[in-house]
């Protein structure tokens, strides 16, 4: 049976795989490679298995478990200092399922246009055409209730693609209302009516997303339920160790090149062992911790591990470098009386009586929801969409300073088309309160004032700054250092802030969605008119945070353009070591990135699979 299995007797055999990381990615290749029942794989997870646990099911409750140590590895960064020097907040999941089990479930998917950038950096096979094979299999798109479509018309949501059949079921809300309504009405104003499924690679405009929601029991579908369901569970070639650190891979250097033969663990009861794999070791810890574990292991740059004391085996210093995420400027705005806002939850009575409705209905009423609304811009200011001739002014302005790399170059290609997203924007239903050292994501978004609020939230998808992440210790329990380097490529202060003045437009009083909102400069956090460029960039700073979509630190690059894995993920310099998670992503796709990561992951598999047939 596929569980915590005793010590140290069901390890003494070398498995084929040992996959490091229990999380989005590091169970879908586990899962899949287990189908054939002659592999026999080892899953190692620092966290426990919680898939039972109210407060990941149920999708209302995802605030209780932010800074939670026994869900949530709570990164901070360094003070950022193109951000007043805030430090910002990065939930992680620490559980079984990892980042799955406490994201905010948006379903949305990668364009056309940043996929075929990926391949064009050098990673044959990881174009549009080749990935949507795996958007499309990872998981199971149920079609809109007829409650959804009352309200918001869904005209464009293509029942017939990227459907699939899948474990992560993926549904859409009854629950949608006005300011859902309004939101919609208010882009299509703006000359920004969605026309096509965003599915389909290429849109522009709002629309309402699908969220990775049960249906059937309205309760979230992450990778520890979906991939290692109750089937897989009773798999005997599947030893899945909760609660257990993987602290370094175990290298052989006799030979001409270092191979990874096992990986050194600690169990819970402070127990130190090392298990062995005869094909292949699996890193899938995630875009901060991969990065740790590869440096503790003697891959990464070598006055670093020097400085540390970890003997250099692979001198690399891509490893944590390349850092991606996507930055997010949150500004909230006071709703009329009447109007519903997510803040009622401050109330505990309402909480109380909303979970005994979901109790009581099979999981009705908003605790079962998702109700985030979607747009997606081209770059844009305070009169809308930017004419191609003001895009190549932009960039020629910048392009000695801030577009000097490949990658950079291949956004810039990428942003200046009309077609392309530079810019999500987000309909959250309460306010965000934005300090300067959080101690956990939570503070953000548990209401801190009694006013209700909705926040519209401006993302960069496609972020010009690069970030790292390092081990500050030989000692696996001290995370990282983690530093995003927030607009230290002055391209995104100018395109996002040109994107917050955008905003102005959204919540003007003539429009559908202002028309809900209470006005003036008092009724908005920060209070702050973005009625100019200097004014929208001190927003950006006293505004922006992360939104959980950390990637790009073992890039998928030729080495020397900052790879860590070459196109078939295996890392440069050691053989039989693989990383699979988002620290692959040699370009941040635009929106929230878990369907990537799966599809990623489900790709991996694969390839894996081709390789072991190619060896046998």
């Amino acid at each position: 049976m596929a569980t915590q299995t005793s010590l140290p007797t069901a390890l003494a055999k070398p498995f084929d795989y040992i996959v490091v990381g229990g999380g989005t990615a590091g169970l879908v290749v586990a899962s899949r490679l287990t189908e054939d029942s002659d592999v026999r794989v080892l899953v190692i997870e620092a966290g426990a298995d919680r898939t039972a646990d109210p407060l990941i099911q149920v999708p209302g409750l995802v605030a209780a478990v932010y800074g939670n140590k026994d869900y949530d590895w709570n990164f901070s960064s360094v003070p950022q200092p193109e951000l007043h020097n805030r430090c910002i907040n990065q939930a992680r999941g620490k559980m079984l399922g990892g980042s799955s089990a406490l994201n905010f479930m948006m379903l949305l998917y990668p364009s056309k246009g940043i996929l075929d950038a990926w391949a064009s950096l050098g990673n044959s096979g990881w174009d549009f055409e080749s990935l949507s094979p795996y958007l499309n299999k990872f998981a199971t798109v149920h079609t809109p209730p007829q409650s959804a479509r009352d309200v918001l018309g869904l005209t464009y949501h293509n029942d017939g693609l990227a459907s699939g059949d899948g474990p992560i079921q993926v549904s859409f809300s009854e629950g949608y209302g006005p300011m859902n309504v309004a939101w919609m009405n208010t882009f299509a104003e703006q000359g920004l009516e969605v026309k096509a499924d965003h599915r389909s690679g290429k849109v522009l405009g709002a629309f309402q997303n699908a969220a990775s929601i049960d249906p059937a029991t309205k309760t979230r579908s992450f990778a520890a339920t979906a991939y290692y369901n109750a089937e897989v569970r009773q798999r005997t070639n599947l030893v899945v160790l909760t609660e257990t650190v993987g602290n370094k891979i175990i290298l052989d250097t006799t030979g001409s090149e270092p191979v990874a033969t096992g990986v050194g663990i600690v169990t819970k009861d402070g127990q130190k062992i090392e298990v062995s794999a005869s094909v292949e070791i699996i890193l899938a810890a995630g875009a901060l911790q991969t990065p740790q574990i590869l440096e503790l292991s003697g891959i990464g740059g070598q006055d670093l591990l020097q400085k540390h004391g970890i003997p250099v085996v692979v001198n690399n210093a891509n490893v944590g470098e390349g850092m991606q995420d996507h930055p997010i400027v949150c500004q909230s705005f006071e709703v009329k009386d009447g109007v519903p806002s997510g803040d009622v939850l401050r109330d505990p009575a309402v909480v109380q009586a909303l979970m005994g409705m979901y109790a009581t209905t099979g999981g009705g009423g908003p605790m079962g929801q998702s109700n985030i609304s979607v747009a997606y811009a081209p770059i844009v200011d305070a009169s809308g969409p930017v004419s191609a001739s003001a895009k190549k002014d932009l960039f020629a302005a910048h392009e000695a300073t801030c577009l000097t790399t490949p990658a950079q170059q291949a956004i810039r290609n990428l942003i200046e088309s009309p077609t392309e997203p530079a810019i999500q924007y987000l309909l959250f239903p309460t306010q965000i309160t934005i300090t300067d050292n959080p101690v956990n994501m939570g503070e953000y978004i548990i209401p801190s004032r009694p006013e209700n609020y909705f926040t519209v939230m401006t993302v960069l998808n496609h972020p010009f700054s690069r970030g790292s992440v390092h081990i500050t210790s030989a000692d696996v329990s001290a995370l990282p250092a983690w530093d995003p380097m927030y607009n230290s490529n002055k391209l995104d202060m100018e395109v996002l802030s040109r994107a917050v003045q955008f905003v102005e437009r959204l919540v003007a009083p003539t429009s559908p969605f202002g028309s809900l909102l209470k006005g003036g400069e008092k009724e908005r956090l920060p209070p702050i008119v973005a009625d100019d460029l200097e004014k929208a960039k001190e927003i950006v700073r006293q505004r922006q945070i992360s939104v959980f979509h950390v990637s790009g630190s073992c890039s998928m690059l030729p080495r020397e353009q900052g790879g860590v894995v070459d196109n078939r993920l295996r890392v440069y310099g050691v053989g039989k070591l693989r990383v699979v998670d988002a620290s692959v992503f040699p370009l941040e796709p635009l929106g929230n990135i878990q369907a990537t990561v799966y599809a990623v992951a489900e790709r991996a598999a694969d390839l894996i699979k081709e390789d072991r047939a190619a060896r046998a």
